[in-house]
């Protein structure tokens, strides 16, 4: 998406950054894991493949990505490949349902075991959360994940999601939560966001 190409989000324990080519090699490298390919519900790419992927995500307008920096080790080194922990996105499902709602698909992957139960997704997801209904103008979430994906049920639950439907041949899950008010206070008070220019 051209929106976001331009900007980054900072938090308190992540960077959200825009998916740009350099990243493409480790994210590659990511995707060769079986493991991700089945929690994310992927299918192995090329690397030619997988820059073509990453060119489409920049491009099409129903789809916005940021790569995941641990801020710590980013702050250290100065080295977004080095820093890089994940993936976030929103797929954006223009009036969707029969209310005719805009719909935004969440998607959080934290790719690097050693950050994962650090609340890294956690926060990455707020922080996507928030900007999808600023930015992007979302007035729905939802959320597909594995049924074998307990942590990423718990937090979905823990963030207003309402379980909605189950398909078992998929082994899939399917959460929404409304965006209100109410709720967008509850997710500002839990992440510090700041917007800013992303400098290549």
């Amino acid at each position: 998406m051209k929106l976001n190409e331009n900007l980054q989000i900072v938090g308190t324990n992540v960077v959200l950054v825009p998916y740009e080519r350099k990243h493409v090699e480790k994210y590659h490298q990511w995707m060769k894991s079986e493991e991700l390919q089945q929690l994310t519900a992927s299918e192995p790419l090329s690397l030619d493949e997988e820059y073509e992927m990453q060119k489409s995500w920049r491009d099409d307008e129903d789809k916005c990505t940021f790569l995941i920096l641990d801020k710590t080790k980013f702050d250290h080194t100065g080295d977004e490949i080095q820093a890089l922990i994940g993936d976030t996105n929103i797929f954006i499902l223009d009036g969707d349902g029969e209310d005719n709602v805009k719909t935004g698909e969440i998607e959080i992957m934290i790719a690097e075991q050693p950050a994962r139960g650090k609340r890294y997704g956690w926060e990455s997801t707020l922080l996507m959360l928030l900007f999808g209904v600023t930015y992007l103008h979302i007035c729905r979430y939802r959320a597909i994940t594995k049924d074998t994906n307990t942590r990423a049920m718990q937090m979905f639950e823990k963030m207003g999601f309402r379980k909605i439907k189950r398909v078992a041949v998929f082994q899939e899950v399917t959460f929404e939560r409304p965006v209100d008010e109410a709720w967008i206070e509850w997710v500002k008070k839990e992440v510090s966001q700041q917007i800013k220019p992303y400098r290549r």
